[in-house]
């Protein structure tokens, strides 16, 4: 009997983010990478049975948490869309192997952000200042 091979699950801590081609920064955090697709319901008649159908696909915001550094990019994108001049991009959220290979590529198309969070201040703590960007998108896409 051939041995099999073994197939271990990546890890979550080994991954970039990129817009547009730019590598925006080393993150802390990326979540809101989710797809759901809603649901009616319709009742046969007769039968009294019912039916769960499917309506659309709704997709949550992409949040992303980093350490505060001189990097401005998203500061400057969410400055631009607050003065009225929205610009959508795709950002990739790239999932590299142990040998820095990339392995996966979730693609938030037309992405643009819409809540930007500062830092927490605390004089009794020595924790880093942590910035969120909130995107909202129209689609993930895997390749």
């Amino acid at each position: 009997m051939a041995a099999s091979t073994r197939n271990d699950p990546y890890t979550g801590f080994r991954f970039l983010i990129e817009v547009e081609g730019l590598l925006v920064g080393g993150f802390a955090e990326v979540s809101g990478l989710q797809a759901e697709i809603e649901t009616e319901e319709y009742w046969e008649g007769g039968n009294h049975n019912v039916h769960t159908l499917p309506k659309g696909t709704k997709y949550s915001r992409l949040v992303l948490k980093r350490g505060v550094t001189d990097a401005d990019t998203l500061w400057k994108w969410h400055t631009r869309i607050r003065d009225g001049h929205v610009e959508r991009h795709t950002v990739h959220i790239i999932l590299l192997d142990e040998d820095s290979s990339r392995k996966w590529d979730w693609r938030c198309v037309d992405a643009y952000p819409v809540k930007w969070s500062g830092p927490d201040f605390r004089a009794d703590s020595d924790s880093i200042a942590i910035e969120s960007l909130e995107l909202a998108h129209n689609g993930i896409r895997v390749g």
